[in-house]
């Protein structure tokens, strides 16, 4: 299943993400690609809000990973400064934690992924405006409501 949605602001990319995380269920893993600055961490952000984090959510680039306390844990994880399978191993922890696993950068790490993660692609459009597609089994979207 994909769908592709356009975003006009941060604020809705948040919206699109909350939604998103209030449907997750532990073990879930979210593979998340885009540019720079194209708003994965904001995406985040409302990932978070929907799994009932009301922490400050920021990027883990230097920390690799950060942690937070929900209704179901998050493990905000970030591939880019990642160097190979070995620096990969230790992360493979976090995928059996009962926790949802968002990965940055995904691409760099996609063959050490446990099959069939949810995928999310964001696209600056230009200014605020993102396309975010977001692909996945149905069994992993079908109880998410994006529209409004």
């Amino acid at each position: 299943m994909e769908l592709k949605i356009i975003v006009n602001s941060p604020a809705k990319t948040m919206e699109i993400a909350k939604r998103l995380g209030s449907g997750l269920m532990p073990g879930s893993i979210l593979a998340l690609e885009g540019d720079l600055a194209a708003g994965k961490t904001t995406f985040t952000k409302g990932l978070a809000l929907g799994l009932g984090i009301e922490d400050v959510i920021d990027s883990p680039t230097f920390a690799i990973v950060k942690e937070y306390e929900g209704r179901i844990p998050l493990f905000h994880i970030d591939a880019y400064r990642l160097d190979g399978v070995l620096d990969f191993e230790f992360l493979l922890e976090y995928f059996d934690r009962g926790g949802v696993s968002v990965i940055e950068w995904a691409s760099i790490i996609r063959e050490e992924l446990p099959d069939d993660p949810i995928d999310i692609q964001i696209i600056n459009l230009g200014g605020e405006c993102r396309e975010i597609i977001i692909s996945g089994s149905e069994e992993d979207l079908m109880d998410v409501n994006f529209s409004d």
